[in-house]
């Protein structure tokens, strides 16, 4: 017996559902500045984790803050989408949908540079101290 297109989606709707969610990353990584920008942060946050060794507890808070990162700016870029589908012209609820979405990203940005202060500066200090 043959499957058609309409039995694999039958079949495989959780897996169709990853596509999905991906195409939705790629998306916001094609569209979004800062997407992009917290996309080469974060690889260069990888990069200084890997350089200093950090400990377990730190890396497991590397990367829950760098996924919550990218969490936020899809939610964020997902109301905007939204919010301009929902209407073209000027609305003071529009704008406040959008700035409080922007602001969410902004607290958590913040949250995320005193977390990158508080695991590397350690590590940094070391370094001219060790005179490395």
């Amino acid at each position: 017996m043959i499957m058609d297109s309409q039995d694999n989606k039958k079949r495989f709707p959780f897996l169709r559902s990853f596509t999905f969610a991906i195409a939705g990353i790629i998306t916001a990584l094609r569209t979004e500045r800062n997407m992009r920008f917290h996309a080469v942060s974060s690889i260069i946050v990888l990069l200084a984790s890997y350089s200093f060794s950090i400990s377990r507890i730190e890396w497991l808070l590397i990367i829950f803050t760098i996924g919550g990162m990218f969490a936020l700016e899809l939610i964020n870029s997902a109301i905007e989408r939204v919010v301009d589908l929902a209407t073209l012209e000027y609305h003071p609820l529009a704008k406040q949908a959008k700035d409080l979405a922007a602001g969410a990203v902004f607290v958590y940005a913040i949250l995320s540079v005193v977390i990158g202060v508080v695991i590397f500066l350690p590590y940094i200090l070391g370094i001219f101290e060790n005179g490395y």
